[in-house]
């Protein structure tokens, strides 16, 4: 009985025990370090953001604003620091066009031209943020003012064009003066946004026959410049050939003619000394360009001479004077001269060389 009055006191002092440890940790306190807990967490969370290369952040403090552009991690203080991020990237957004339905967007794309005809055009606008300050806090939604004023100026300028240009060729120009004007409004207006380019995607009447006809029309000119650009090439190719081949001609006929002067007066000075031979020794210089003039007009011939003592001789054929066959027909003249010298004196001699001189011409006569 003793042992179990023990044991009873001894389990009531463990309750009591931890009924005063209970005691001391009250409901409101747990809830109060719970919800301390969480705000810390809390704060710990919105005092940390981060920052990826192609943003910006504007970080305000007490309603002044600052920009931090460098990426990473970066510190604010919670409820007295608000941060706003803004893309540094190129973004766009159609106009005239859904892009969910695919369709053309009536009310933004049916215009009329200058010549009083109905085109539909879609365009594409692209800008960035050029001040993330001015962006924010200096208009309320600078998109859809961007975008107003992009409707505003494309319908002002389309009115400008006729319908052939507006569709076909005249869309760069467009494009150009439409990027002009938007970009000197928004510099007066300064609201943190820059357009970037301003491009027409496609333009076409509203019904599908007219369509047809002007593809018909833009297809016969895209034909036309296609072989004009040929026709430059192909003039381009020949034009230098054929100034290579005037040169060239001209080039040769120069040196022709500076061969057949050089050659002229190779033969003036040819026949000069031919003349002061001649006037040296007519009567063997004659005979000698007799005998070479035989020779280039009947190179075969066969020539016979006839002495005075009656006997012939044959030469064939007949050589230059100058060579050594010459030589020796020389020698031979020579000594049928000499033998009618010493047979009949002078004047036999003499007969005997007009002989020679008749019997040649004979020959060349026959």
């Amino acid at each position: 009985m003793f042992k179990k009055k023990q044991s009873n006191n001894a389990y009531e002092e463990q309750n009591q025990k931890a009924r005063s440890r209970m005691g001391k940790f009250k409901p409101g306190k747990i809830v109060g370090i719970f919800i301390g807990i969480i705000a810390a967490a809390y704060l710990l969370v919105g005092s940390v953001y981060s920052l990826r290369e192609n943003e910006y952040a504007v970080v305000t403090t007490f309603g002044v604003p600052g920009v931090v552009e460098e990426s990473g991690i970066h510190l604010k203080i919670p409820y007295i620091q608000r941060m706003a991020k803004v893309p540094k990237t190129i973004n766009g957004f159609p106009i005239g066009f859904n892009a969910d339905s695919d369709e053309y967007d009536d009310r933004e794309s049916f215009m009329i031209t200058r010549d009083y005809n109905f085109v539909n055009v879609d365009f594409y606008v692209e800008y960035r943020v050029t001040d993330p300050t001015r962006y924010l806090y200096a208009s309320e939604n600078p998109v859809e003012i961007l975008k107003n004023l992009t409707q505003s100026y494309i319908r002002d300028t389309i009115g400008l064009y006729d319908v052939d240009s507006v569709i076909t060729t005249g869309k760069n120009e467009i494009q150009a003066s439409i990027k002009e004007k938007i970009v000197g409004r928004l510099e007066e207006e300064d609201i943190g946004i820059q357009l970037v380019n301003i491009t027409i995607q496609d333009a076409e009447p509203p019904t599908q026959e007219v369509i047809n006809a002007f593809k018909n029309v833009e297809n016969a000119k895209q034909g036309k410049e296609t072989s004009i650009n040929r026709a430059n090439q192909k003039r381009n190719e020949d034009i230098p050939a054929a100034r290579a081949l005037a040169d060239e001609t001209l080039k040769t006929a120069q040196a022709q003619a500076e061969e057949r002067v050089n050659e002229a007066k190779g033969q003036v000075a040819r026949l000069n000394e031919l003349y002061a031979e001649y006037q040296k020794y007519p009567l063997i210089t004659k005979q000698r360009m007799f005998y070479e003039t035989m020779e280039e007009i009947l190179p075969d011939m066969k020539v016979i001479i006839e002495r005075s003592d009656g006997s012939t001789q044959t030469m064939l054929p007949l050589e230059s004077f100058t060579g050594s066959s010459a030589g020796s027909f020389g020698s031979a003249a020579s000594g049928s001269s000499f033998a009618g010298n010493t047979g009949g004196g002078p004047g036999a001699g003499t007969g005997a060389q007009n002989e020679v001189s008749d019997d040649t011409a004979e020959e060349t006569e026959e």
